[in-house]
């Protein structure tokens, strides 16, 4: 679907964007789009390759301890 975009539709969209949005907020939008998009390819990643983030290994040391306190 986006492939048939090409370089006139892809100007012309820019050209709207900043119509809507003006040239102080445009820099923003593009920082947060990058970031959203470097952390979605982040846990993408960590789901296919079945790594877990350090919040995860501290959520299951917790409930490794807790397992062993009560005997479980």
């Amino acid at each position: 679907m986006l492939s048939n975009i090409g370089i006139p539709g892809l100007i012309l969209v820019l050209v709207i964007a900043l119509i809507i949005f003006g040239p102080s907020k445009l820099p923003e939008i593009g920082r947060a789009f990058g970031s959203t998009l470097k952390e979605f390819k982040n846990a993408t990643n960590d789901l296919v390759n079945g790594e877990d983030s350090p919040e995860e290994k501290q959520q299951l040391k917790a409930v490794e301890k807790d397992d062993q306190k009560t005997g479980s």
